[in-house]
């Protein structure tokens, strides 16, 4: 290999949580708490828990759709795959964030161009900054009046860390932004001569950050001696019902196959005031989480045009249907459903634009003189969806190598295949996106 030496950067994100807050953090006026476990070791020096650079509500704005645009580019890469799908594109787009903090020339502009990033690199990771502490500021309890303790309504814990390679020498501007806008710092680890106990260790890491939902985020193989480094985030989201499915409702109903055929399994249901709407091709109904600020919008499209509608979904697309919502008095019948995906995005990446960055030609020049390629992207996804609410989580790795009611409710039961995204309802940050065909199956 010569000079090109190889060095590995792994994300692991797992689920986004749902619930409330209105102001803007990381915005003009707003301070950057500190926030726990993002010391840095002698990799370099401890860069101070300092303010958040200001962040113009522009630019989270911006932000937030653009990665609404990659989230549904994306899903036009993954739709042609068998099966039951749901990915965070928010995970991936935030590992690969911290990532593209040290590309430069055609590999930052192809980068850039793929995952939507408009913002110049000193505007886009503070607004990076301020999208993750809104949603850390999700977290909402309740009091139970049949229980003494209060209890969590949304969960969401959000971590980030990096495992860096003994001495080897990474650059302090590049270290510092994944510090302050990423709040993760660098703990060192001996890839060379120890690489399976640091891939364990790391996988017991994003396993302990997901509450074991995401198991092995990397397999064996992927950490090598020449590894020298890993960045990880992990997202855990545990979030209940605004409006709970009453479990006694709960009764098995078939639900019909793209092929034709039906399966049986437990159908929900519900009958509330919620945002709904119908167009042509396609119903939408849209399901708070406690706190009223994040919310899965569930889309059925019509009989028979589920290709046609899949393929037409953008995040213009989302936005409109989202605009044109309004309340109605629903009778809802919605499947309780369970899936998983383990998606490798390397070659999907390449495909959308940006290959330059997985090549001997890739320009990490922002991490290290040494040169650096990305030799792999992995994702693993998960969600369930039940009477109380909603669990999920996701895993993102990059490895980076050198080298008003009416009198009766509208009916509307999700009995055939269906869309869902999980969002922001302030924001507009698309945190969750997939699929059922088949809510008892793959």
């Amino acid at each position: 290999m010569g000079m090109f030496r190889r060095i590995s950067l792994i994300w692991a994100l797992a689920g986004l949580p749902l619930a409330a807050c209105a102001s803007l953090p990381g915005g003009p006026s707003t301070p950057r708490p500190p926030r726990s476990g993002a010391e840095v070791s002698s990799v370099r020096a401890e860069v101070p828990r300092d303010l958040a650079p200001r962040v113009d509500e522009a630019d989270f704005v911006t932000l937030a759709a653009d990665n609404a645009a990659f989230a549904f580019d994306l899903y036009r890469a993954l739709r042609g795959g068998e099966g039951n799908l749901v990915y965070s594109p928010y995970s991936i787009s935030t590992a690969l964030a911290m990532t593209y903090a040290g590309a430069a020339g055609e590999t930052a502009r192809q980068m850039a161009e793929t995952l939507r990033y408009t913002l110049p690199q000193e505007r886009l990771h503070p607004s990076f900054n301020a999208l993750g502490l809104l949603l850390d500021s999700r977290n909402l309890t309740f009091k139970d009046p049949n229980l003494e303790q209060e209890q969590t309504g949304v969960q969401l814990d959000v971590a980030n860390a990096l495992w860096g390679q003994v001495g080897f020498p990474f650059k302090a501007p590049f270290l510092e932004t994944l510090a302050r806008s990423y709040d993760a710092g660098v703990q060192q680890v001996d890839f060379e001569n120890a690489p399976e106990p640091a891939r364990q260790a790391i996988n017991q890491w994003a396993s302990d950050r997901t509450r074991g939902k995401i198991q092995d985020i990397i397999p064996p193989g992927a950490i090598q001696p020449d590894t020298r480094l890993v960045l990880a985030n992990a997202i855990y989201l545990h979030a209940r019902w605004a409006h709970r499915f009453d479990e006694r409702s709960t009764h098995e109903a078939p639900f019909y196959l793209l092929d034709g055929s039906q399966v049986l399994g437990p159908m929900m249901r519900l009958t509330e005031t919620l945002r709904y709407d119908e167009g042509e091709g396609y119903q939408a109904v849209e399901l708070p989480y406690m706190g009223d600020q994040l919310a899965m919008l569930v889309i059925l499209p019509s009989k028979g045009q589920f290709a046609e509608f899949e393929s037409s979904l953008d995040a213009d697309r989302l936005r409109a249907i989202r605009d044109v919502l309004a309340p109605a008095y629903i009778n809802l019948g919605l499947p309780r459903f369970e899936v998983e995906s383990n998606l490798p995005l390397s070659q999907t990446l390449k495909g959308m634009g940006m290959p330059e960055a997985f090549s001997e030609a890739a320009d990490f020049s922002g991490m290290s003189d040494v040169p650096l390629s990305i030799s792999d992207v992995l994702h693993k996804a998960y969600i369930l969806v039940n009477e109380s609410g909603t669990e999920a989580a996701a895993v993102t790795t990059v490895i980076v190598g050198v080298t008003s009611l009416p009198p009766d409710p509208k009916e509307l039961t999700i009995d055939r295949p269906f869309l869902f995204v999980l969002y922001d309802r302030q924001s507009g940050a698309v945190l969750f996106v997939g699929r059922v065909l088949n809510p008892v199956g793959k």
